[in-house]
């Protein structure tokens, strides 16, 4: 098989999303999965399924690589689904980390390249922030952090370097929060408001650097067809909000109030660690994207809101 695109994390709210636009559009497309009959299930289509996991070094998998049109690497265990433990933040980044130099080794092995390599990243590269007010507006040229999401963000990256070494064209996707009614925070917490539970997490002080899913697939496909693609890109909106101001907005689309505020202490002991993060946030500007013309579908986020509310997106 030759120009086929393969998809790692094929089975995500993004992922399964790209996927089908892709074939869609009349792509060869390829889906690396744990589980090939699930991806089969949720995602028909496609020109093959194949057995992939992280940890895996090699097997037939690396077959594909070799002809590809592309490899869009977008796996990795979820952060924010369950409560940090020691275990738990090991796994995050191990998936991450080895699944990338796995996947850079067989493109570096292949013997016809790809011509694009995109790799999953996010706005945590660059730290976490409690407040809105004093965090720096921060372009793709800014510094990483130093907290545990900026290692995992700056060490991942640092792996998927090397596929340039390969003359591949790499395109490092730093994601913000990807709104979708299918998963992630948006889902979360739609529920209490349908409840008149809804409000901001924690101090609502903290920025929310967003994209809606429609946004983040539009520009995975520019990266994939533009050869001026490369390197960091932050895939977010430039209209960064409070937490405050994204729950107000969300219950004006709901028809809710936003009254009952979930305290910090109340998102650690749910999520240990990790929630810590779950009330921080990042205010970060989509330099790159602007500066080469992308088009947003959906700049504001009232105008996000009520399309993912009223289309179940």
């Amino acid at each position: 098989m030759k120009g086929h695109i393969i998809i790692t994390g094929a089975t995500g709210v993004i992922g399964a999303e790209l996927a089908m636009k892709l074939i869609q559009r009349g792509e060869k497309v390829v889906l690396f999965a744990r589980s090939p009959e699930s991806a089969a299930g949720k995602i028909p289509g496609a020109a093959d399924y194949v057995h992939w996991d992280s940890d895996m070094d090699s097997g037939d998998w690396t077959g594909f690589v070799n002809g590809a049109k592309a490899v869009i690497h977008l796996a990795g265990k979820p952060l924010l689904e369950s409560r940090w433990s020691d275990e738990h933040k090991a796994e995050c980044y191990n998936s991450r980390i080895f699944g990338t130099r796995h996947m850079v080794a067989a493109i570096a092995g292949a013997p016809e390249k790809p011509e694009v390599f995109i790799s999953a990243s996010a706005i945590g590269y660059y730290g976490s922030f409690s407040s809105c007010s004093d965090t720096p507006e921060m372009a793709e040229s800014y510094q990483e952090g130093s907290d545990f999401l900026a290692k995992i963000c700056f060490d991942w990256e640092k792996e998927a370097l090397a596929a340039a070494k390969s003359g591949v064209r790499l395109v490092l996707l730093r994601t913000g929060i990807v709104l979708s009614t299918k998963g992630g925070m948006l889902q979360k917490m739609i529920a209490p408001f349908r409840f008149f539970l809804g409000g901001p997490i924690g101090s609502g002080l903290q920025c929310i650097s967003w994209i809606h899913l429609d946004d983040e697939i539009a520009c995975i496909l520019e990266a994939l067809d533009n050869p001026s693609y490369r390197g960091p890109i932050n895939a977010v909106t430039a209209q960064h909000v409070s937490m405050k101001e994204f729950a107000a907005e969300l219950g004006a689309v709901l028809g809710r109030p936003s009254l009952l505020t979930v305290p910090k202490q109340v998102v650690q002991i749910l999520m240990g660690e990790g929630g810590e993060y779950a009330v921080k946030g990042q205010k970060v500007k989509p330099d790159f994207l602007q500066k080469h013309g992308f088009v947003f579908g959906y700049p504001t986020l009232s105008e996000a809101l009520e399309d993912l509310i009223s289309n179940n997106k």
